[in-house]
C-alpha cells in the first residue's frame, strides 16, 4: 500500500519560511520523480516544483528563486523549502508520485 504523508504545513507571516517533509512508503522511491503541487482556495491545483531521482529540479516560475525542493532517498523523504513567502503561496501542499497523492498540509501566509 503506498502512502505519502506530508507534514510541516502551518501559518506564517510573509517574509517567513517553511519546510515542508513528505515520508513515503509502499514504492521504489529512489526510483521515482517525486513533485509538490499545491491548491489553493477556488482555483486549479498546481504543480509548483519537481525532483528526479537524480537530483534534477524543476519549478514554477511563482515560486523560482524562493523555494527548494530536494530529496533522502536513505529516508524515502521529499522536501520543500519556501522562503519569502508570500499570501499568494497560502494553499493546500500535496506531495505526489506517478498517481499517488497526499492527503495535503495547509500553509498559510499573512500580510
Amino acid at each position: 500500500q503506498v502512502q505519502l504523508v506530508e507534514s510541516g504545513g502551518g501559518a506564517v507571516q510573509a517574509g517567513g519560511s517553511l519546510r515542508l517533509s513528505c515520508a513515503a512508503s509502499g514504492i521504489a522511491f529512489r526510483l521515482n520523480v517525486m513533485y509538490w503541487h499545491r491548491q489553493a482556495p477556488g482555483k486549479q491545483r498546481e504543480l509548483v516544483a519537481a525532483i528526479t531521482p537524480a537530483g534534477s529540479t524543476n519549478y514554477a516560475d511563482s515560486v523560482k528563486g524562493r523555494f527548494i525542493i530536494s530529496r533522502d532517498n536513505a529516508k524515502s523523504t521529499v522536501y520543500l523549502q519556501m522562503n519569502s513567502l508570500k499570501p499568494e503561496d497560502t494553499a493546500v501542499y500535496y506531495c505526489a508520485a506517478r498517481s499517488y497523492w497526499g492527503q495535503g498540509t495547509q500553509v498559510t501566509v499573512s500580510s
